[in-house]
């Protein structure tokens, strides 16, 4: 970086599960600016380009209308089970269309990342990341779901689920990043910014 100036460095996203993973890591958004777009599929789009065009979209949206120097960060993730996207559970008839359909069967989750430069910050460069994690639920009994339900953790979580949170006591298996079924892919995220001399925590 030109004289050790850093550039701001922009979150897309105002979840508290990427504020509190990128935290983890010792890393705090300058400022938190999240883009609010239209995440519908588009018709006949497969789960990796809906979850790589939504996080490109966010860090576009933002860069854009950024006027100083800085980098912005943007993720997506969503739930697959082969090519049928499962919503963000956002009514308890949702969440629960999601919990059965999950029961005893492994589902993908996607999360999408991209790091894209302001027009200001002539050094920094477009990059994205795409990181898969397979997840296998056990076979869930109706006071399980009932249990999760009651919880009301899944309220806006893609697949009708969080794993930090009451779901882990009915995972059987996670083959991937654990932090990317949360919403952002830590080991990945912090190569992109290492990538671009951003420099933190480790």
């Amino acid at each position: 970086m030109t004289d050790g100036i850093r550039p701001e460095l922009i979150l897309a996203s105002a979840s508290p599960r990427r504020i509190d993973l990128l935290r983890q890591i010792g890393l705090v958004p300058d400022r938190i600016d999240a883009a609010d777009l239209d995440e519908s599929p588009r018709q006949n789009e497969t789960p990796r380009l809906c979850v790589a065009r939504l996080a490109r979209m966010k860090a576009e949206a933002i860069a854009a209308r950024t006027t100083g120097s800085a980098l912005v960060l943007a993720a997506d993730t969503l739930v697959a089970v082969g090519r049928r996207i499962l919503p963000k559970a956002e009514d308890r008839a949702t969440a629960e269309r999601c919990l059965r359909l999950l029961s005893g069967r492994r589902h993908t989750v996607l999360t999408a990342v991209c790091v894209t430069p302001s027009p200001a910050w002539a050094e920094g460069r477009h990059v994205e990341r795409l990181v898969e994690t397979d997840v296998t639920f056990s076979r869930l009994t109706d006071c399980q779901i009932t249990a999760l339900l009651d919880h009301g953790d899944w309220q806006g979580k893609a697949g009708g689920y969080a794993l930090q949170g009451a779901a882990a006591s009915v995972v059987r298996y996670v083959g991937g990043s654990p932090s990317a079924v949360i919403g952002l892919p830590l080991f990945e995220t912090a190569q992109m910014l290492r990538g671009q001399s951003f420099r933190f925590l480790v």
